[in-house]
């Protein structure tokens, strides 16, 4: 399944890519240009109730609540959504780009120091370049993926 978030939504459309979603997200996406995605084949998620109406149901979700993790609960349950825990941390949660899984001597001077000698796993986002390692992010995150998903 593939989403796009509306400006009101940057949090969740995150975690939907923590998950493994391939989620676009822009703050600048005028209401035209976002609604066009949904013709392209991705569900848009929007808390702006002029858009409600504008797009068949199946295509828009109107985002009632306010909190991020609510927000995800209801969408996980409301979609039936089942995230695969092999596509969790699979996508840049900045550019929503795929990562791909580089060596260390190939991040050394692209992350600090303290980080290079003290991690062994680097991913580096395709798109934009970003580089990624296990940090304690990761086991925040997890533990937040485990009482969502209630696993």
């Amino acid at each position: 399944m593939r989403f796009a978030a509306d400006r009101m939504l940057g949090k969740l459309a995150k975690w939907l890519r923590i998950l493994g979603y391939d989620t676009l997200y822009s703050r600048t996406l005028s209401n035209d240009r976002f609604l066009a995605l949904g013709d392209k084949g991705r569900i848009l998620l929007s808390r702006n109730t002029r858009l409600v109406g504008k797009m068949a149901p199946d295509r828009l979700i109107f985002v009632e609540a306010n909190d991020p993790q609510v927000q995800l609960q209801c969408l996980i349950r409301f979609l039936g959504l089942k995230p695969d825990p092999n596509r969790f941390f699979a996508r840049c949660t900045v550019c929503n780009g795929l990562l791909k899984p580089i060596e260390p001597e190939d991040v050394l001077g692209k992350v600090p120091e303290h980080i290079w000698t003290s991690h062994n796993r680097f991913s580096e986002c395709k798109t934009c370049g970003r580089i990624y390692w296990p940090g304690s992010h990761l086991a925040r995150s997890r533990r937040e993926i485990r009482r969502l998903l209630g696993v």
